[in-house]
């Protein structure tokens, strides 16, 4: 074999010649990239103007500009894509959007207005929609001054909503009332409604006269058929239990004999998907994550925000906000800890069961991620799928940072499989060879060892040795064009439990 190829053997004549190859010298992988799917609708009169194609954002500016400003699509890109930037860095953030299920109607909160003559006083009145009462430093207060009447309060509340850009509502005065209307149709629209007087009512009253949520799911068939060969790593899904069936036959399951869906081994891109709740009564919440069907599945994770005003949705979005950076750059982390960014909480502080350890306990046990109430703010404290079958102690797809650390491995492993195995002319191990793009089975095993130090390195998995002596490659013994590879990790855990005891005695 020629040293160099650059010129071909064939040449006689006088030349000088040169050629760059690529190549892969070292063992180093990078870690699995994290890559963000919002699932949502666009407000309704937005619904002509934006297809269902996919839609890749770096702002949430972008997104109102596209969809509406405060559509559900708006509302979690703007807590994942602040105007403060830096929740998630350079993490790819696409939106596959759904248009209004047929027949789907908006929320209406009608907001009582009432006044005996005229407003008593100058005074400021503040809305809180949803547990905001400003979105991005815009506020829903409105002044009312001394002989102000009943329209023109009506108005009043009309403008200050208008004058909310990011408002998921729109006011329109209803006789005595102000029909308070989400911009968008779907059972993701519910509405809270609240009025502060401040220092003095000046003779205005508000009441609550009816409020009805809205109605209609629209399908994602079309938006998971979108997926195709790209790894989407977190998937915010707004419409919580309606979509769960279909994004668990999807998605698929990990098993050991015939893996399904994304899960698959000629496909391998699994996600999970997050979708939001306000319940704060533990029997409520393993209602959803222990019911039968949802406990040998790995698919969703209840992203919980217990007693919260605001929009269910908001909580995944915040809980993926708390996670993709720290997946991303460091993989062998977990969200432990970690803030929700920008979750509207209970204003009394109450979280109910939430705030109660063994509430907690027996929720995560059922397949619950849970949260507690902290600085004002929920901090996460397990992120967990709802896979928990009876018997499967622990739950080997339960935590979701596992899952992200297997992927990784599975996603390095490729590479080096790419690269250094498939597509060489597979020899046998004592076959002395004068060409290159050959491969042994003993270079193979060799690979795993090299992966696997490399793997333990990055505190992804625990005892090399073990994976060393675990490992087998082999040429197959009826299809001479395939190389068999096998391996054994224990992947590292986090520590979230630190259990001490302390023996004392008195100084005598």
């Amino acid at each position: 074999m020629a040293t160099s190829t650059a010129i071909s053997q064939d040449r006689i004549s006088s030349v000088v010649g040169y050629k760059l190859k690529k190549a892969n010298f070292g063992t180093n992988t990078p870690d699995l990239p994290q890559k963000i799917v919002l699932l949502g609708e666009g407000n309704t009169a937005n619904q002509s103007s934006f297809d269902i194609t996919e839609f890749d954002f770096i702002s949430s500016k972008e997104v109102g500009d596209r969809f509406g400003y405060g559509s559900p699509l708006h509302i979690m890109s703007r807590i994942i894509r602040p105007n403060s930037g830096g929740v998630i860095g350079g993490i790819p953030t696409i939106i596959l959007p759904q248009l209004e299920a047929a027949g789907a109607t908006a929320a209406v909160y009608k907001l009582g207005v009432t006044v005996a003559t005229a407003v008593t006083a100058n005074v400021t009145h503040k809305l809180t929609i949803n547990g905001r009462d400003n979105i991005d430093g815009q506020t829903y207060s409105y002044s009312l001054v001394v002989g102000d009447v009943l329209a023109v309060v009506q108005q009043k509340i009309i403008d200050a909503i208008a004058g909310v850009l990011g408002s998921p509502v729109s006011g329109a005065i209803n006789v005595g009332d102000v029909d308070i209307t989400t911009k968008w149709a779907g059972s993701t629209a519910i509405l809270n409604v609240s009025v502060d007087t401040g220092k003095s009512a000046a003779g205005v009253v508000y009441a609550e006269t009816s409020n009805t949520a809205g109605t209609g799911d629209p399908a994602i068939t079309a938006a998971l058929a979108a997926f195709g060969a790209e790894w989407n790593t977190l998937v915010i899904n707004p419409y919580g239990s309606a979509q769960f069936t279909a994004l668990e036959a999807f998605n698929g399951i990990p098993d050991p004999t015939t893996p399904t869906g994304r899960y698959s081994a000629e496909n391998f891109k699994p996600f999970v998907s997050l979708f939001g709740s306000l319940l704060s009564d533990k029997d409520d919440i393993i209602a959803i994550t222990d019911a039968t069907a949802r406990k040998s599945e790995v698919t969703n994770v209840l992203c919980p925000a217990p007693n919260s005003e605001g929009f269910a949705f908001e909580a995944a979005a915040n809980m993926c906000a708390s996670v993709a950076l720290i997946f991303n750059d460091t993989p062998h982390l977990g969200n432990l800890n970690q803030n929700y960014p920008d979750m509207p909480v209970p204003s009394d502080g109450n979280i109910a069961d939430f705030a109660d350890y063994n509430a907690r306990d027996y929720m995560a046990k059922r397949g619950s991620s849970t949260v507690i109430l902290a600085n004002g703010k929920y901090k996460v404290q397990d992120f967990l799928t709802t896979y928990h079958p009876d018997g499967e102690t622990p739950a080997k797809f339960n935590e979701v940072r596992d899952l992200n650390v297997n992927w990784n491995i599975a996603f390095g492993w490729k590479i080096i499989q790419d690269n250094d195995i498939q597509g060489k002319v597979i020899v046998n191990n004592d076959q002395q060879v004068s060409v290159d793009d050959t491969v042994a089975p003993k270079q193979g095993k060799q690979l795993i060892f090299s992966y696997a130090s490399l793997l333990a390195s990055k505190a992804l998995i625990a005892d090399v040795a073990f994976t060393e002596e675990s490992a087998i490659v082999g040429i197959n013994q009826t299809n001479p064009a395939r190389l068999d590879t096998f391996f054994r990790v224990k992947i590292t855990s986090i520590g979230k439990i630190v259990s001490s005891d302390v023996e004392f005695d008195f100084n005598f």
